[in-house]
């Protein structure tokens, strides 16, 4: 799929640079806005063979193009996710050159998209994260590694992508502290407790004691040949230990959900939240608070003695 518009390109690299979306996000709004410029090229000359029809001019796109798009993405039976994804992209696009000057008006604007319903981020309970932490056996070839990836997860809220990016350098143990690059290319500074001190402390050991030809000079965690540690690795390593949990099983966002979460049942403020886990809106973290509405309500329900029989009348 070739976009001949050259303000596609200058829009593309508006999202690296300038708001520093990573490499897969670009992609992927190059992906979605190629759909919408592939229909509009073939809704404005449909008789025409598609190497013979004019370049995509985002000058003639008007509102029936975009809302025709819309139907297309119905008939084609997409998740209401999905559509809602493909028309951000455009609208993000007409919103870009609006701002540029380029266009007057957004064709996109006010055209009504599917809602999407809410979802609850899936957790682990306190007790099933303590047993997947805990589970690796310290005397195993990869025990010390995988407690340490685990104990930071949990113990940090850390992204997948974020753990496997640590560096050596990013490292205060004796302050308590780990330097990590979020997404968008953002740094900020995480605290880290005792138990994922610890942990990170006998992987250092272990770590100086490999025996292959070639170590990573810098990476915190290591894959066995010696290179840096892939997210896949640290998808495996959580599969590897689920049978540990006695609910649901685990997957590695799953444990940093769960450190937000039980950080908020237990008193932390949103904004602090917000800041640990690198969100962007408050309204990301704001979603914790559902999951602890709901897990207070299953407690109750559970335990208090009041909370079943008939009211007399």
């Amino acid at each position: 799929m070739l976009i001949h518009m050259h303000t596609v390109d200058d829009y593309l690299r508006f999202l690296a640079d300038e708001k520093r979306y990573s490499r897969l996000t670009v992609q992927g709004y190059r992906r979605d806005l190629g759909f919408f410029i592939e229909f509009a090229r073939t809704a404005r000359e449909p008789e025409v063979e598609p190497a013979e029809r004019a370049p995509f001019d985002p000058a003639v796109v008007d509102r029936n193009t975009v809302r025709g798009y819309l139907r297309t993405l119905y008939d084609e039976g997409l998740l209401p996710a999905s559509i809602q994804r493909r028309v951000a992209a455009v609208r993000s696009y007409f919103t870009y050159l609006v701002k540029r000057g380029d266009l007057v008006r957004d064709p996109s604007a006010r055209v009504a998209t599917p809602k999407v319903a809410k979802t609850v981020p899936r957790f682990l309970s306190a007790d099933d994260a303590e047993r997947l932490v805990e589970a690796p056996a310290p005397e195993s070839s990869t025990g010390p590694l995988d407690r340490a990836i685990l104990e930071l997860t949990y113990g940090a809220g850390l992204r997948v992508s974020e753990v496997c990016g640590i560096d050596l350098v990013d490292l205060d143990l004796n302050g308590g502290l780990v330097r990590v690059l979020g997404k968008g290319s953002k740094t900020r500074v995480v605290p880290i407790g005792r138990m994922a001190q610890a942990a990170i402390r006998a992987w250092l050991v272990e770590r100086a004691r490999l025996d292959v030809e070639s170590v990573h000079p810098t990476a915190l965690f290591l894959a066995p040949r010696g290179d840096r540690l892939h997210p896949r690795a640290v998808q495996r390593l959580v599969e590897k230990h689920r049978p540990a949990c006695s609910e649901n099983g685990a997957t590695p966002h799953w444990l940093r959900h769960a450190c937000a979460t039980h950080m908020l049942g237990s008193g932390a403020d949103l904004r602090s939240i917000q800041e640990m886990l690198g969100h962007a809106s408050l309204r990301t973290t704001q979603r914790y608070t559902h999951v602890d509405v709901e897990h207070l309500m299953a407690v109750y329900d559970k335990a208090h003695p009041r909370a079943h029989g008939t009211p007399a009348t």
